[in-house]
């Protein structure tokens, strides 16, 4: 069943490790299957808190998520992330059924 990986950025702290990140992050994607539904584009937040930016990447379960979160590479540039910027990030199992 399909997984989601949601970003939501709530605030840039340092706005140059958010570059190191973004310089880095991209080789973490080698050898995962990733698609991004969403990535930065303009938001509207209908409820709740503010957010500057959320992005949303699909793998094929919870387990191919897991293992490009805890990949050595985006281990790496994460922590440029943490550095930059406070975010929420949700690992979330999707519906596959048909409605």
């Amino acid at each position: 069943m399909s997984a989601y990986v949601v970003f939501i950025r709530e605030k840039t702290t340092d706005q140059a490790q958010m570059d190191q990140y973004a310089q880095t992050a991209p080789a973490a994607r080698a050898g995962h299957d990733i698609t991004r539904l969403a990535f930065y584009g303009a938001l509207e937040v209908l409820e709740g808190p503010a957010a500057e930016g959320v992005a949303i990447l699909r793998f094929p379960d919870m387990a191919a998520a897991r293992a490009w979160y805890d990949s050595p590479a985006y281990r790496q540039a994460r922590e440029h992330r943490h550095l930059g910027a406070d975010y929420r990030m949700l690992l979330v199992e999707g519906s596959d059924a048909a409605q």
